[in-house]
């Protein structure tokens, strides 16, 4: 008689050891970001340049080729280097697809770990023989991933769960990793246009912060049990159960939800599943998350999403009440569904400050409301001091008359075609990038970019825009009603300066009379702008003139003394660069 363990989970919680680092791990992960960060500032700075751009190679080869090499490596280290290149895997709404598919294989490929080390680490935590644990215990991993694998068991009552075990020294290899990865986020200082943009100090801390969450089962355990009662209303919606009996600090045990991957499109339409639908749960589910839990399932890639196939009418009538992971789902048509949610270590709270503002920009792009957008994106802080907020509205409302109503899996195509007229009459937006991202904003940001993929795949007709307009509307609404005394309260201030206008049109008219009513002016934004490109310009020629003259002088002193010469060709080499880079 196989015995109950009680152990819980919170019993022992992992800490991770930052003093204990694979140095031989980390040269080589360090060394691979060094490379590509190597050859974007040679390819895509200094050979993107005029003159220079003969010189350059096609980007997509090379970017392929990285791609690939990135594969590989993570491959061979996982860690924190396969869940990167999942995300990147499933952007297809922005990446080119043959990068996509270098990267794709990381969504499967993940090798698993040594039987006998899982076994062992099992055995550890709950202190006894597996055998005294679970009455089976299945030898092949039902999924492989970046730091942990599950495993199907049954427990004494019958019942069949999942275990998610973590990886063996899993504490090291995140660790390891997140030093690189920080690393190669200092590299990012250097480009001024970034580090004023995105607090890459902050950006660190919380992906280390979140990375490390990961490895806190408990944690997970209770964000799956926080995100079923937020969604406990729904019936399309699944999150699987925590066992917590049979949980340790490196164990984690939950109800057993494997059916239908959300990336098998055949087997879903195999079993009458409507793809569109699908895609609009998904949908759905993310934008109540965002904008009405404000708990957000922040890594929802497709090894971690399921379709769980119901009894359509015509099998209930027959006896059939439920399909369990694994059975033969017949074809029906129509046939209903759940969708299912697991891996639950990346789930962040949205803080207060950002709620209304997401909110704001959701009724904005709802009912075409440039103006909503931006003043959405300034109470977000997501604008530098000082941003054109004129320019920036003419931008938003040049992207809605050409990309509305333009569906998810043909956004790329249509937005390269646009670009450069979109370039060409918003330069000035461009050129001075006026945005800022805060870190959590970016943990946002990836889970509605991960939902935007995975959205195009399922359904490459997807309209986000037209999605997009019932929320809008049901949240003007609310908001009106919210905001009802603050109008109140507004039209009474309005009423109280209208009936101190005529004194102050009567004090502006004094002032006149008398000659003291001075008027300041000032340049406009768009004429800053310009003389501040003028003057970029001109140092720009200064530069390249010294160049050609420096140049000159060495051919010409190449015969007489060929050591001057050299110097001299050499800084008109120095010049030139530093012409070009002038901003």
């Amino acid at each position: 008689m196989k015995r109950e363990p009680t152990r819980a989970i919170s019993s022992a919680p992992i800490k991770s050891d930052t003093s204990n680092i694979d140095l031989k791990r980390y040269r080589k992960v360090r060394w691979f970001f060094a490379k590509v960060f190597l050859q974007a500032i040679w390819w895509d700075l200094i050979l993107n340049r005029p003159i220079l751009r003969v010189f350059r190679t096609p980007p997509l080869p090379r970017w392929r080729a990285i791609a690939r090499n990135y594969r590989k490596l993570a491959l061979e280290m996982g860690g924190v280097l396969i869940k990167l290149g999942q995300f990147l895997s499933i952007r297809v709404d922005i990446l080119p697809s043959e990068v996509i598919q270098e990267l794709k294989g990381l969504q499967d490929e993940v090798p698993p770990e040594n039987l006998e080390d899982i076994i062992a680490q099992i055995e550890a935590d709950f202190g006894c023989p597996l055998s005294e644990i679970f009455e089976w215990f299945s030898p092949i991993p039902l999924g492989s991933a970046s730091l942990a694998q599950a495993h199907e068991v049954r427990v004494v009552s019958g019942e069949e769960l999942v275990v998610k075990v973590l990886r063996p020294r899993v504490d090291v290899l995140v660790e390891t990793d997140l030093k690189a990865i920080v690393l190669a986020l200092g590299w990012l200082k250097c480009y001024k246009s970034i580090r004023e943009r995105v607090d890459l100090d902050w950006l660190a801390e919380e992906f280390t912060l979140v990375t490390r969450r990961e490895l806190d089962f408990e944690a997970e355990a209770l964000n799956a049990e926080r995100l079923a009662d937020d969604f406990a209303d729904d019936t399309e919606v699944c999150f699987p159960k925590v066992h917590w009996e049979y949980c340790a600090p490196r164990i984690l045990a939950m109800e057993h939800v494997g059916y239908l991957k959300i990336g098998d499109l055949e087997a879903i339409e195999a079993a009458g599943i409507s793809r569109v639908k699908v895609a609009d749960k998904l949908y759905d589910v993310y934008m109540r998350q965002v904008f009405e839990t404000h708990f957000v399932h922040v890594d929802p890639h497709p090894g971690n999403l399921f379709v769980r196939p119901l009894p359509h009418p015509d099998e209930i009538e027959a006896g059939i009440t439920d399909f369990g992971p694994g059975d033969v789902v017949p074809y029906k048509p129509d046939r209903p569904f759940q969708l299912v949610f697991v891996d639950f270590g990346m789930s962040v709270k949205i803080p207060e400050r950002l709620q209304t503002s997401l909110r704001e920009y959701a009724i904005g792009v709802g009912t075409h409301d440039a103006r909503k957008i931006v003043q959405s994106l300034v109470k977000a802080g997501a604008l530098l001091e000082g941003a054109d907020l004129n320019r920036l509205e003419q931008a938003h409302e040049t992207l809605f008359r050409h990309l509305w109503g333009v569906r998810v899996g043909k956004m790329r195509d249509v937005a390269l075609k646009e670009a450069r007229t979109f370039i060409k009459e918003y330069k000035d937006v461009i050129y001075d990038e006026p945005f800022q991202f805060q870190a959590d904003m970016l943990f946002i940001m990836r889970a509605i970019g991960i939902l935007s993929g995975m959205a195009a795949n399922l359904y490459p007709d997807f309209d986000v825009w037209t999605k997009t307009i019932p929320y809008a509307e049901r949240y003007a609404k609310e908001e009106l009603l919210k905001n009802g005394n603050d109008w109140l309260r507004e039209a009474v201030s309005l009423g109280q300066l209208l009936l101190t206008l005529p004194a102050r049109l009567d004090s502006v008219a004094n002032q006149a009379e008398q000659g003291k009513l001075t008027i300041q002016t000032a340049l406009s934004t768009d004429t800053r702008k310009a003389i501040q490109r003028l003057e970029q310009s001109v140092s720009r020629l200064a530069w390249m003139v010294l160049s050609a003259g420096l140049l000159v002088s060495g051919v010409n002193l190449h015969v007489g003394d060929k050591s001057f010469s050299g110097i001299l060709i050499f800084l008109a080499i120095l010049a030139f660069l530093w012409g070009i880079r002038k901003k």
